[in-house]
């Protein structure tokens, strides 16, 4: 089974943050990126399990988004 993660930088926090609509109750926060993704490898499997979803391989796949403002 494939669920797919959303990692999102906000400028205003100043941290990472991660969403999935594929694994309910997914929303996690970290200061950096790695520390994040870490965050995720741990938590998702546990939230699957809690939410019913059969043992079996799992592939979590995560995209990451990062915009800042250019200063001219």
């Amino acid at each position: 089974m494939e669920y797919h993660v959303n990692l999102m930088w906000d400028t205003e926090a100043s941290v990472w943050l991660a969403t999935s609509e594929d694994i309910p109750g997914l929303a996690l926060e970290g200061g950096s990126f790695d520390a994040l993704l870490e965050r995720v490898r741990y938590a998702a499997p546990e939230l699957l399990e809690l939410n019913g979803c059969e043992k079996a391989a799992t592939l979590v796949f995560s995209t990451s988004d990062r915009r800042e403002r250019a200063v001219s």
